[in-house]
C-alpha cells in the first residue's frame, strides 16, 4: 500500500510537471499571420504602355488581409513639390475616386491608373514640372474626402505608402 501512494504522489508529480511546460509553451507569443496595413501593395513589374499624359505610374497590385477585405478603395497620389517656385501653397496630392476591388489579391483596373496618370500630368503639367518627379502612393478607404488632410489620409489609410521615382516629359496632347 505504501509503494501504491507513492506511486500515484510520483504520477501526480510528473502529470503536474508535464501541465507546467504545457503552459509555459503557451506562453510562447505567437505571430499573427497578417503583420502591417490591410493591404500590401507593390508596383507591377512588367514595363507600363507609356502614357501620352507624360507620366505612368506603374500597374499597383494588393494583398489583403483576408480578415480585412474592403470591395472600395481610393488611390491617394502625392508629388515632391519642393522645386516649384510659387508665392501660394502647391497642391502636393491627388485623391481618386473610389474604384471596385475584389479578393484577397488584384491589381487596381487599367482605366483607373490611365486616370490617375492623367490627372498627375495636369499637375505636373501646371506647375511646370519636368524630368524625375518622386511619387508616393496608397490606398485608403473609399469614404475618403478629395482633399484629405494627413490626419484624415493616416485614418482611412489601408496600405503603407510606397515611393517610386517617375519622369514627366510633360503632355503629348491637349487636354
Amino acid at each position: 500500500m505504501k509503494n501504491g501512494i507513492i506511486l500515484a504522489f510520483g504520477g501526480l508529480a510528473f502529470l503536474a510537471g508535464c501541465g507546467n511546460q504545457g503552459n509555459q509553451a503557451s506562453n510562447v507569443p505567437t505571430q499573427p499571420k497578417w503583420q502591417g496595413a490591410p493591404y500590401h501593395i507593390a508596383l507591377d513589374t512588367q514595363a507600363a504602355k507609356p502614357n501620352p499624359a507624360g507620366i505612368t505610374i506603374p500597374d499597383i497590385k494588393y494583398t489583403a488581409n483576408p480578415d480585412a477585405l474592403v470591395r472600395r478603395a481610393s488611390l491617394v497620389v502625392r508629388f515632391d513639390a519642393s522645386g516649384v517656385k510659387r508665392d501660394q501653397p502647391v497642391m502636393d496630392q491627388m485623391i481618386m475616386a473610389p474604384v471596385d476591388i475584389s479578393g484577397a489579391e488584384g491589381s487596381l483596373p487599367a482605366d483607373y491608373m490611365d486616370a490617375a496618370d492623367q490627372g498627375l500630368a495636369k499637375l505636373l503639367g501646371a506647375y511646370g514640372m519636368k524630368g524625375k518627379i518622386k511619387v508616393t502612393v496608397l490606398l485608403a478607404q473609399s469614404s475618403i474626402t478629395s482633399h484629405a488632410g494627413d490626419d484624415e489620409i493616416n485614418a482611412k489609410r489601408l496600405s503603407d505608402w510606397l515611393p517610386i521615382e517617375l519622369v514627366f516629359k510633360g503632355s503629348h496632347r491637349a487636354h
